[in-house]
């Protein structure tokens, strides 16, 4: 019988999830990790990525999430993101349109903070395709 331990993620705007788990993966800023049950305590940025969690009966699921940081304390793991979506959540021609526009700024940005932020839409955009693509290839 697997440990589980208590996993959370807020967002500015809701509770995205709260329940125990077996296993959760993300990218920190440098690298990915998976933290298990008794997991040394940490604190550390996320980056944008995916999230996957492995719930109490063994099935992986996967979720969109923006920047943030995680905490891995005693029998409790805490995700602070500046957003989180479910596959379902995500809108693909939403995403789309947020990829292209990104990308036309990239190639066509005069400044540092254009090119930036530009960069950072882009890597929101390419994994909540990536989130919602997974999602559709498991149906």
């Amino acid at each position: 019988m697997a440990v589980l331990f208590r996993f959370e993620v807020y967002t500015p705007y809701r509770r995205f999830f709260s329940d125990e788990v077996e296993a959760l993966t993300l990218t920190l800023s440098d690298g990915e990790i998976t933290v298990y049950a008794n997991h040394s305590f940490f604190t550390a940025p996320v980056v944008t990525g995916v999230l996957r969690i492995k719930d109490k009966t063994g099935t992986w699921k996967s979720a969109f999430i923006a920047e943030g940081f995680l905490e891995v304390k005693s029998h409790n793991t805490i995700l602070m993101a500046d957003a989180a979506e479910w596959p379902e959540e995500i809108d693909r021609e939403r995403a789309l349109a947020a990829k292209q526009k990104a990308e036309e700024t990239l190639g066509s940005s005069l400044f540092k903070f254009e090119s930036t932020a530009a960069d950072a839409a882009l890597r929101r955009a390419v994994f909540r395709l990536k989130v919602k693509d997974t999602e559709a290839k498991a149906d």
